[in-house]
């Protein structure tokens, strides 16, 4: 079955990255939650999507040359109210909740990794008891290669349009084997048949993120990827619930 992860906590349903959407999400008959974290200057580590709370906050600044106390104060736009949450609340909030988390690591505003940043992630995981329901991802090699220092969690690389069409699929699946990284995910609009059977026949795993629109979502379920991230979780879960009834009768 195709796994369902709610994007951000489902941001075009409950806002970016807020609290009443991953709580939410904790409820819905889904698989994982995706998420970004970023470290801040006093050594937490915030559950946001940009490295600045700029964009999505009524707040300005870069998270890492922040306090925490300070990056709590901020208000989420279009959440309801709710404030950034930090990697340890949200693990409180999943604690009894089937849904696993989907943990992207982000780099700052340089496009560079933080630096030591990803054995902090691992350890608070492993502390609060989710390392075991964690899969990583991320844009960066790096990354993914520090990850697999740390830990043996399920590692996924997430392939932007650029960096597939310069290099192609037969050079990702190169750089990914190198790497032993075993699973592959293409926004959902460069996904087709013949990338998700080449990528299958290399012993890789195949996913899609951005399925957003009803089209993206029954797309990605037509193409049998293994996960698909969705701004959209409760409509993901009605068009995939259709879906499966409607193999069952065929």
């Amino acid at each position: 079955m195709t796994r369902i992860a709610s994007h951000r906590g489902g941001t075009l349903e409950f806002g970016d990255s807020t609290p009443r959407g991953f709580a939410a999400t904790a409820e819905m008959a889904l698989e994982e939650v995706e998420f970004d974290i970023h470290p801040t200057a006093d050594g937490a580590i915030i559950v946001h999507h940009d490295p600045t709370l700029d964009g999505t906050t009524d707040t300005f600044g870069e998270i890492a040359r922040m306090a925490l106390a300070d990056v709590k104060d901020a208000t989420i736009n279009y959440g309801g109210g709710g404030h950034p949450l930090t990697l340890q609340e949200l693990c409180a909030l999943y604690e009894a909740s089937p849904v696993g988390f989907r943990c992207e690591i982000k780099p700052g505003v340089d496009g560079e990794p933080y630096r030591d940043f990803v054995p902090r992630v691992v350890t608070l995981l492993a502390r609060h008891g989710m390392l075991e329901r964690t899969t990583f991802s991320s844009f960066l090699v790096r990354s993914l290669d520090e990850l697999a220092r740390a830990s043996n969690r399920p590692r996924l690389w997430l392939v932007s349009p650029p960096v597939l069409r310069q290099l192609g699929v037969e050079t990702v699946i190169e750089v990914a084997k190198a790497h032993a990284i075993p699973e592959i995910g293409v926004h959902i609009d460069c996904a087709d048949r013949a990338l998700g059977d080449a990528v299958r026949a290399a012993g890789l795993e195949f996913g899609c993120w951005a399925a957003h629109s009803r089209s993206q979502i029954e797309k990605a379920l037509a193409l049998g990827v293994k996960v698909f991230t969705t701004d959209r979780p409760t409509l993901a879960i009605s068009i995939r619930s259709a879906f499966r009834h409607k193999e069952t009768a065929a």
